[in-house]
This record gives structure tokens, C-alpha cells and sequence, in this order.
């Protein structure tokens, strides 16, 4: 049995993270310079890009921005005050609170998410190229394990 520890390319993980970090800087930037805070940005993304068949819940929103409840409330809240979002009770369960955007913040988004995909047709190469270096070495590693393992049987 071997226990060879799998190679690991800290630069292709820590050029992974950099660009990554790159991309979540312009998006913060870009968020202020609307006059919205980056998390509330996030929010409203969350909301409009939901996938088919899910709820804008607290708890689905909450999930999907890897945040505590409450401090998604007080998220909501803050978006409520500014006339970005709105609070109604499913018409199917009524226990269930479904957040909506605004005209408002609809035009807030759309201006944003085009700046994001603009911004991601220059970082967005680099990106993926990192990423498949790390999956491709990932499947080496693998391959490479399976091949040692069945050459010791």
C-alpha cells in the first residue's frame, strides 16, 4: 500500500486565489462606485440569479452568500431601507417570506452585472486556464495513484 502524499503546486493554488481575489476587488470596487455596499450587491445577485424551482427565502439567501440568518435580516433590512428590495408572504405558504427587488435595484444590477462580465471577458481566461491547470493536475495525481496501485497488486 502506498501512502505517497499527492504532489501539490502551491503556485498554480496561490495564483488560483490571486486571481480570484483580483476579480472580488473590482466587484467591491465597482459596488461602492454604484453607491452600494459589495454585500449588497452580492444580495441582489443572489436574489435574480437564483437557479429555477428555488425561493428567494432568508434561508435560501442566506445559504447562497454563506451567511448566518440574522445577519442576513439585517442585510434585507438595509436593502428595504433604501427601496431595493421588498418583503412578501408566499402565496403558497404563507410562513415563508419571499424577498423581490425593485425597479431600482433591478437597474442597479443590470448596471453592475455588465460591468462584472466585461471585467470577466480580461480576468476570466486567466482564471479558467489556472483552474484547469489545477483539475489537470489533480487528474495526473489520480491517474498516476490508480496506476501505482494496481502495478503493486
Amino acid at each position: 500500500m502506498n501512502n505517497e502524499q499527492p504532489a501539490i503546486d502551491y503556485q498554480m493554488l496561490a495564483e488560483l486565489r490571486y486571481q480570484i481575489r483580483r476579480f472580488l476587488r473590482f466587484s467591491e470596487q465597482a459596488a461602492r462606485a454604484a453607491n452600494i455596499e459589495p454585500q449588497q450587491y452580492q444580495l441582489l445577485l443572489a436574489i435574480k440569479g437564483l437557479p429555477d424551482g428555488r425561493k428567494p427565502t432568508i434561508g435560501e439567501l442566506a445559504e447562497r452568500l454563506q451567511l448566518q440568518h440574522n445577519s442576513t435580516v439585517e442585510l434585507i433590512n438595509r436593502l428595504e431601507e433604501h427601496d431595493w428590495v421588498k418583503r412578501q408572504r408566499d402565496k403558497n405558504d404563507q410562513r415563508q417570506v419571499i424577498i423581490t427587488l425593485t425597479p431600482q435595484s433591478e437597474q442597479i444590477l443590470q448596471r453592475l452585472a455588465l460591468s462584472h462580465q466585461t471585467e470577466l471577458q480580461t480576468v476570466g481566461p486567466l482564471l479558467v486556464q489556472t483552474l484547469e491547470g489545477i483539475l489537470a493536475q489533480g487528474r495526473n495525481a489520480k491517474s498516476s495513484r490508480t496506476d501505482t496501485q494496481e502495478g503493486n497488486e
